[in-house]
């Protein structure tokens, strides 16, 4: 390679990087990870302090934003309706367009909270924006706000589940992979993203006893040697799948170890390339996998297990929140304790308690450090190491269930009350 092609092969890396670090264009981030590249990013702010701008909301809604360049997609609930909203990053409301019309847009979860139809986050590659409601309507339209396609998902079998559907599609280089589980249907599904035409769809069984059928996981995408895969979790196992037709390639068993009839998954798996930490629910426990070439049944007589927390007094899997990564260590809360465990053997490194409150908002990382959220709008703000150190609690007057979203130096926070841009430009 000469020396000009050289440069300008690292030119595009480097361009190409840095879109990537700048854009937030799906709920988990840019790598499915919770994680954002970017530095410098804001450790302390409050109602009045390093706040860009806020937005008022017209309704409740836990949708993470997604953002690509200056625009950002979220759903809200607006009346007895969920609108896909366009949000500027010079905070102005853009435009607005309905997902659905439907005439129940709440529903009570486990701690007695509201929560809604406005849950599952959108994504966009920008120039299309998927936006998905819990009564079964997936749309997609262009940045502008041009309706593209819309489809019920309920084609699958009526909705069937305690708390309502918060499943977020993963898109993924032209398709929309999704898992459709209820107790009335157990399902993987990979749709054509610009036309919403079946591509396949695969049943995917579980043990589908009292409340396992019900899943609040989404799927997701695992890209490594080997991948991609489709990870889907819920009704008491974690399962990956080929996404030419759905064809299982593992299933990580043993997460209801004793087939508890009040079992149900929230939790997302943290997907990394080379570890896969699945958790369960309640007093189950947690696992770490090896993902590179591995197949069948992934119990610990599996090589691609690598190691598998049980519940204890020091550790509890968790049942809302996602578990992230920096480094080699892995970060878990729940409620209330916040831990970190060695990434390669699952060792508990400590546990610490962070600002009291319940905790729905998936946490997100960068700058080295870990924002956590709770409902009552407090983060806690925690240096990433093998020791714990809290840097700062910040407070938002607001109930926030929406993960944070990363863009361009600014952390985004989607209450139900406002959208709140923190940061210092």
């Amino acid at each position: 390679m000469n020396h000009r092609l050289l440069l300008s092969t690292f030119l595009a890396a480097a361009c190409a990087a840095g879109a990537s670090a700048d854009n937030w264009p799906q709920w988990r981030g840019p790598k499915n990870d919770g994680n954002s590249a970017e530095k410098g990013l804001p450790t302390e702010w409050s109602a009045d302090t390093n706040v860009v701008w806020k937005v008022p909301m017209p309704g409740m809604g836990a949708s993470t934003p997604v953002v690509w360049g200056n625009q950002i997609f979220l759903t809200s609930v607006a009346g007895d309706d969920i609108v896909l909203l366009c949000v500027g990053t010079d905070g102005k409301e853009k435009w607005r367009q309905p997902v659905s019309a439907t005439g129940k847009t709440r529903y009570r979860n486990p701690s007695g909270a509201d929560v809604s139809d406005a849950s599952a986050s959108c994504s966009t590659d920008g120039k299309h924006v998927w936006a998905f409601a819990g009564n079964g309507s997936l749309a997609c339209f262009t940045t502008e706000g041009k309706e593209v396609w819309k489809e019920d998902l309920q084609k699958y079998g009526k909705f069937n589940i305690q708390f309502g559907v918060h499943w977020t599609p993963a898109q993924y280089k032209g398709k929309l992979y999704l898992q459709v589980m209820h107790r009335g249907a157990q399902l993987v599904v990979a749709l054509d993203a610009v036309t919403g035409k079946e591509v396949w769809k695969k049943d995917r069984p579980g043990y589908s006893k009292g409340e396992s059928p019900d899943v609040y996981a989404s799927a997701f995408i695992w890209e490594g040697e080997g991948g991609p895969l489709l990870i889907a979790h819920g009704n008491d196992f974690c399962t990956a799948h080929k996404l030419d037709g759905g064809t299982e390639v593992w299933r990580v068993s043993g997460l209801n170890p004793t087939t508890h009839r009040a079992w149900r998954f929230v939790s997302n798996p943290l997907i990394t390339p080379d570890l896969i930490v699945v958790p369960s629910c309640k007093e189950g426990p947690t696992v770490g996998i090896n993902p590179v070439g591995a197949k069948g049944e992934i119990s610990p007589d599996n090589s691609a297990e690598l190691w598998r927390v049980p519940a204890s007094t020091n550790f509890r899997t968790p049942d809302v929140v996602a578990p992230v990564r920096i480094d080699d260590i892995v970060y878990i809360t729940g409620h209330g304790p916040f831990w970190a465990l060695d990434a390669k053997t699952g060792k508990v490194l400590y546990k610490e308690n962070l600002s009291r409150g319940s905790h729905w908002a998936n946490m997100v990382t960068g700058d080295g450090k870990i924002y956590v959220t709770s409902e009552g709008g407090a983060t806690d703000v925690i240096a990433a190491g093998k020791d714990f150190k809290k840097l700062a609690t910040n407070t938002l007057p607001d109930k926030i269930f929406a993960g944070p979203a990363v863009a361009d130096g600014r952390i985004y926070f989607r209450g139900y009350g406002h959208l709140w841009a923190i940061g210092t430009k």
